[in-house]
């Protein structure tokens, strides 16, 4: 460890006060760590701030409400003969360290860069007593993805409020996972259902006792939640009754394959009458292997299907638990290692920890004559860790008083994915049974499956739920009795769309973005507008599809999946193998530059494109085409602007028919009909556009009386000065605002009315300035009258 004076401490400077808070207790009085508060320099968000014409040379400025923070970590390291950057061990944290580092201006000899994997004191003293230095392959990568974003959202998105609607917004990796969604929505629509027929029986080995009309009783039986019993409920109900499902899949020497009625109806009569009994039956033991311990994107899996937790939730309440928790007496404790990882390699000193906590709380049966190893992706970084549990004696339920609820749950998760991924395979008997019958349609196969387990292991740890059904003892040649036997007709399904799990696991599998982004961008899609979710899946909307189109038209290279993963094995090249982070760039660059030149030139306005539908106009009765509006898309008449008829659609483009409500319209009498918008439910007349009036719902779908018309005050607008001020009812109540609104946004309190009548009376309303009106409305202390509140708070 790098020493410091005698007289003067060393500086440690890490991105949060929750992480400040944990380390500081592991180092000596001779250390004063500081929290950063996350970024501190970052490209301006107005302007492209990238020189293309100089090697892509980038302008960093202290970001926004950073300069305080900055400040006070420049006045500490003047104090200070040593810096310490303890930032987070990722891309990330090496930008953050060096864009620190450049700030403060400390000498590179008295600069060190300490990374640990865990806040835990072991880690801490060992990470401080050997310090390296800054990692500049880390940070070119980082700083090549963060230009290379700026590039195609700066880019991209200007072009997307010219040719589509303000507002919108491009980006490398988002625009590819939208695109995603938008392929899953065609997919779908595009899937024609297939007929299938299937033969399910359910046969008993008590020949004696007839279980028909029992059995047909129970499954039209509804449990508390008004659905049939569960395959858990059915499979208590077969063991009690030595009974078990099969399935037909042959008849004769051919599998049973049945596409109409036609075709089912004579081999269900047949069997109706056919005598069954076991003609085959194999027992094999089964060995189920542990998962590996989380890296993020598995985590983000678990916790979206186990706790219904959405990858932003889950990273947040991660950062909490490898940040430090108070856990009583032993104080700030880091309770997990670090979130952000793709590597499934556990430390020695980790793997021989939980060998000894198995042992000693499970049993010598469920310990492993030597320690699993995992397999990790070709990218993956194993000077990293898997997400694990920094001390495993911190059993979930013993801690379970100083955690949140969320924090349990996912500390519950974390803990039992790693013991577990250390504990001996479970054991099943897997027996594959064959039941024939000699029938009309020939020798009739069924076949079924059941699994008992024989030995829990790792499932004692991490429990999974099995719907294997328990068979009865039987011999070969046994007779069996019918149950229940159906002919069930069925149709294929379409593809399913993604859950937020889902989108996780294919951007991974496609190598679309990195695991510590994902959470951001299924969270950036959605706030775009995009996508939306609807019983947690994912539904492209007609925004997402329109600029997807677009997108893809044009930027064929951005839009491709497999272009965006080389791009990102390219990033990790400029870290791992020293590639020229410049000419990375460069060779995107000039391709892109060129797509973007024809787009400009050649891409319509998505408002002027039309798409035919299958629906005729009602006024004029010629064709509706599909348009693309404000709100999404719409039917509208093919003759437009000579006939203006125009009608919502649904998701699937079906015709929404106008619902005329019991309202009437207060401006003109015609009636009112139930429209939806960018905000939601709402009544708008009839007569639109002729007249424009619309009511607003409320939750009960009632419609709310309209708002009264502004009150004018004859007072001048002083922001303008050609406008009027106005009284108008708010959220909060009565306020004035300009009546020029909403080309100008003045805004005053309705207290002030009397206040602005008698200045405008007296001739200083409206004032020539905006800091002049502030300070005749008592909205901001002048300089002057700050300094007389000063030097008589001094004198006092």
């Amino acid at each position: 460890m790098a020493k410091s004076s005698a007289s003067k401490k060393a500086l440690v400077i890490v991105e949060s006060p929750a992480k400040a808070k944990t380390i500081n207790k592991y180092l000596g009085p001779d250390f004063e760590v500081k929290a950063s508060m996350g970024h501190v320099r970052d490209l301006p968000s107005k302007g492209l701030n990238v020189d293309i014409e100089n090697d892509f040379e980038p302008t960093y400025d202290v970001m926004p409400g950073k300069q305080r923070a900055i400040s006070a970590l420049k006045a500490a390291a003047k104090k200070c003969d040593t810096l310490y950057l303890a930032t987070d061990l990722d891309r990330e944290g090496e930008a953050i360290a060096w864009h620190l580092a450049q700030l403060l201006g400390m000498p590179a000899d008295k600069t060190y860069r300490v990374i640990f994997n865990a806040i835990t004191k072991t880690s801490i003293q060992q990470a401080f007593a050997d310090p390296g230095k800054l990692d500049m392959d880390k940070v070119l990568a980082q700083q090549a993805r963060r230009i290379l974003d700026r590039i195609v959202g700066y880019k991209i998105s200007p072009l997307l409020w010219k040719k589509v609607t303000r507002g919108l917004s491009a980006g490398r990796v988002q625009s590819v996972a939208v695109k995603m969604v938008v392929e899953k929505e065609k997919e779908i629509r595009k899937f024609v259902p297939k007929e299938y027929w299937l033969m399910p029986a359910v046969f008993t080995t008590d020949m004696a006792s007839d279980y028909t009309q029992q059995w047909l009783d129970f499954m039209r039986t509804e449990n508390n939640s008004d659905k049939p019993p569960t395959l858990a409920e059915q499979g208590r109900w077969l063991a009690g009754h030595n009974a078990f499902k099969a399935e037909l899949y042959r008849i004769g020497d051919k599998d049973f394959h049945a596409t109409s009625k036609e075709q089912a109806e004579p081999v269900f009569n047949a069997l109706k009458a056919a005598q069954f009994k076991l003609a085959d039956s194999k027992t094999k033991q089964s060995v189920s292997r542990p998962s590996a311990p989380f890296i993020t994107s598995t985590l983000q899996q678990a916790a979206a299907n186990r706790l219904g937790f959405t990858t932003k939730r889950t990273m947040r309440v991660a950062q909490q638990l490898y940040e430090g928790i108070d856990v009583g007496s032993m104080g700030s404790l880091g309770l997990i290692t670090y979130m952000r990882t793709d590597s499934t390699h556990l430390s020695k000193e980790a793997v021989t920890e939980v060998r000894q906590y198995i042992a000693a709380k499970l049993g010598a049966d469920y310990l492993p004559k030597e320690a699993n190893i995992y397999a990790a992706r070709k990218s993956a970084q194993q000077a990293h860790e898997a997400i694990r549990p920094t001390d495993v004696d911190f059993a979930p339920a013993d801690i379970r008083d100083f955690l949140t609820d969320e924090q349990y749950k996912l500390y519950d998760l974390i803990w039992r994915r790693f013991v577990a991924s250390q504990t001996e395979s479970a054991r099943w008997d897997v027996t594959n049974l064959n039941i024939a019958a000699e029938t009309s349609a020939g020798c009739c196969w069924y076949r079924t499956t059941g699994r008992v387990l024989v030995f829990d292991g790792y499932t004692k740890i991490w429990p999974i739920t099995s719907t294997e059904q328990q068979l009865p003892k039987m011999n070969v040649g046994q007779p069996l009795a019918v149950v229940d036997i159906r002919a069930d007709q069925h149709f294929t399904k379409p593809p399913a769309r993604y859950t937020e799990a889902g989108l996780v696991k294919a951007l991974e599998k496609e190598g679309v973005g990195r695991p510590s982004t994902y959470a951001t961008i299924i969270s950036t899609i959605q706030d775009r507008g995009y996508v939306e979710q609807t019983e947690k899946k994912f539904f492209a909307t007609d925004l997402g599809e329109v600029v997807t189109e677009k997108l893809s038209e044009y930027f064929p290279r951005v839009m491709d999946i497999a272009f965006t993963r080389f791009m990102e094995e390219q990033l990790d090249k400029i870290e791992e193998h020293h590639l020229d982070w410049v000419g990375v760039l460069k060779e995107f660059y000039g391709p892109f530059q060129e797509n973007l030149d024809n787009a400009m030139a050649q891409m319509k306005h998505a408002k002027a494109e039309v798409t035919p539908s299958e629906y005729e106009c009602p006024e004029c009765h010629k064709p509706l085409v599909y348009r693309f509006g404000k709100n999404g898309k719409f039917l509208s008449c093919s003759t437009y602007p000579d006939c203006k008829f125009a009608c919502p659609c649904d998701k699937e483009g079906k015709m929404i028919e106008q619902k005329i409500s019991e309202h009437e319209c207060p401006e003109c009498g015609k009636p009112m009909v139930h429209k939806n918008g960018r905000f939601g439910a709402f009544l708008g007349c009839s007569d639109y556009p002729e007249c424009k009036t619309t009511l607003k719902l409320d939750k009960e779908g009632n419609a709310l009386p309209p708002k009264p018309p502004a009150e004018p005050t004859g007072v001048k607008c002083y922001k303008c000065k050609e406008g009027e001020l106005v009284i108008r009812s708010g959220k909060r109540g009565p306020f004035m605002g300009c009546n020029r609104f909403p080309r100008c946004r003045t805004i005053i309190s309705a207290k002030q009315l009397d206040h602005l009548k008698e200045l405008q009376t007296t001739g200083q309303w409206p004032p020539a300035t905006p800091e002049e009106a502030d300070e005749l409305l008592g909205r901001k202390k002048t300089k002057a009258k700050s300094k007389e509140r000063v030097a008589l708070q001094a004198k006092k």
